[in-house]
């Protein structure tokens, strides 16, 4: 691009926030100083009160509107940046729903989900597995223990019925009385 065209643009730009009101009127305010009649001897110059207050009037003006064009054109483009913001956010959750929905429909996606359940399942056949030779080998150890324990209190019944039997012959008017082996 040339200058040219930059500054078009620029104060193109410009006169939509009012500046080249702003300019003229500063200008226009320029001119009546340039123009006004010098004093000798100084560099003051003596100008029409009412043609400046009056061109400062329009000046002031012509800020205050510029200001609130350009408040405006803030608040536009604080709206447009946030709408654009907002699709952004929706395209590119649209885009991960597609992608995750392109992802799921490939093949290898599907071959993965049925290894994962066939090995799910082999993985739940092996712990039922593991559990039933696990309660058999329980089962087994206690029916063990309960023999080892029938036949350990088979021998304290024939101790005690010994020991029972010794006492009676050895003290026929003692009254000894030796609880009763439980049954069980």
């Amino acid at each position: 691009m040339t200058g040219r065209s930059d500054n078009a643009a620029v104060d193109e730009g410009a006169d939509r926030l009012g500046a080249s009101v702003v300019r003229r009127e500063v200008a226009a305010l320029r001119a009546t100083v340039e123009e006004g009649r010098s004093m000798p001897m100084s560099a003051s110059v003596v100008v029409h009160r009412a043609d400046l207050l009056a061109g400062l009037d329009r000046l002031e003006g012509a800020v205050s509107s510029a200001l609130a064009t350009a408040g405006d054109v803030v608040t536009a483009r604080d709206e447009v940046v946030a709408e654009g913001e907002a699709i952004a956010l929706e395209i590119v959750r649209q885009a991960e729903l597609e992608r995750d929905r392109l992802v799921s429909d490939t093949e290898v996606f599907r071959l993965a989900r049925a290894e994962a359940e066939q090995a799910v399942g082999s993985a739940r056949a092996e712990a039922e597995s593991l559990r039933a030779e696990a309660e058999q080998y329980l089962e087994r150890r206690l029916a063990q223990f309960e023999h080892t324990l029938d036949r350990t209190l088979g021998e304290v019944r024939r101790g005690i019925a010994n020991l029972t039997g010794r006492s009676a012959l050895a003290a026929p008017d003692d009254d000894v009385l030796l609880p009763a082996p439980e049954a069980g």
